[in-house]
């Protein structure tokens, strides 16, 4: 979440002067600028010693945790926005984070590469995987370990009791409401737990 864009659209869908969880907060850039921004106040989750130190450093609130803990150290709406971005894809008990966003916060927000954005379709018809921007390895030495697309999180969402209040897609910096599925490579969610 380095692009400057992508991080002002995210802010956006933050209430001023809420009380944030970042997940997998890499070095605390989004967290740092709704401080500055937003009036808010949290902490990030990073296993990375690199960027929980830079998070330091950017005066951000961070905790060292492996997310496939879970969040058991928190309890139940703990904070007003919990994020998750560009996290899931990461995470072998994906449900189960989704889940525990959900129980931590009021309000979640998640995003993940889009993998039916029309470039990736495009590869996967050439016989190979894709690698684009917000996919940007080979499929031998990626850290994703799930893809997923637009359609999928939805139905996800559904299966957990979890309502949509807002989506969209991202593509380079833009925002993308009309066929996100097919014309965005990042896919944002933000919801709430029924």
């Amino acid at each position: 979440m380095s692009e400057r864009k992508d991080l002002e659209v995210i802010a956006q869908l933050v209430p001023q002067g809420s009380r944030v969880l970042d997940l997998g907060c890499g070095q605390g850039e989004l967290l740092a600028y709704l401080q500055q921004h937003r009036a808010c106040s949290g902490y990030g989750i990073e296993i990375d010693d690199a960027n929980v130190l830079a998070c330091t450093q950017r005066g951000v609130n961070v905790i060292q945790l492996n997310l496939e803990e879970g969040l058991k150290l928190f309890d139940d709406h703990s904070f007003d926005v919990v994020l998750q971005l560009e996290t899931l894809q990461h995470l072998r008990n994906t449900e189960h984070m989704l889940r525990e966003t959900a129980r931590v916060g009021r309000i979640g927000i998640v995003s993940f590469p889009n993998f039916a954005h029309w470039p990736n379709r495009l590869s996967v018809m050439r016989g190979r995987m894709p690698v684009t921007k917000a996919l940007p390895y080979q499929w031998y030495d990626t850290p994703n370990i799930r893809v997923s697309t637009f359609a999928d999180f939805e139905v996800l969402a559904g299966k957990n009791g979890l309502s949509v209040t807002d989506s969209f897609g991202l593509r380079g910096g833009e925002v993308v409401r009309r066929w996100p599925n097919l014309r965005a490579s990042v896919a944002v969610f933000k919801f709430e737990q029924l």
